[in-house]
């Protein structure tokens, strides 16, 4: 079993900064091969924002790749999110996001943490 805990979400102004951090623990984590972010608004399905290999490789969405950046201790089994001009649109719950490789054809088993809100105030 793997549990996600995050923690770092707040109110900020829109411009703000704020940095979300996530472990994995349990018996499984140390066979997580990638963890991320993804987030949900109020009435809106949830949305990839970043995710990052145990390898480094890094993947963003669009509307926040200049603004936030994704990086992972791997022996920790912690990421980190830093999110940087934050506006009103980024409002939303973030939930971190680990993925544990199963199978030699890249089949596995996600891992989802119950989630940290972000409200951004106008």
């Amino acid at each position: 079993q793997v549990q996600l805990v995050e923690s770092g979400g707040g109110l900020v102004q829109a411009g703000g900064s704020l940095r979300l951090s996530c472990t994995a623990s349990g018996r499984s984590a140390g066979g997580i091969d990638r963890m991320g972010w993804y987030r949900q608004a109020p009435g809106k399905q949830r949305d990839l924002v970043a995710t990052i290999t145990n390898g480094g490789r890094t993947n963003y969405a669009a509307s926040v790749e200049d603004r936030f950046a994704i990086s992972m201790d791997n022996a920790k089994k912690t990421v980190y999110l830093q999110m940087n001009g934050l506006k009103p649109e980024d409002t939303a719950v973030y939930y971190c996001y680990g993925f544990r490789t199963i199978t030699v054809e890249g089949a596995g088993r996600d891992y989802w943490g119950t989630g940290t809100p972000v409200t951004i105030s106008s």
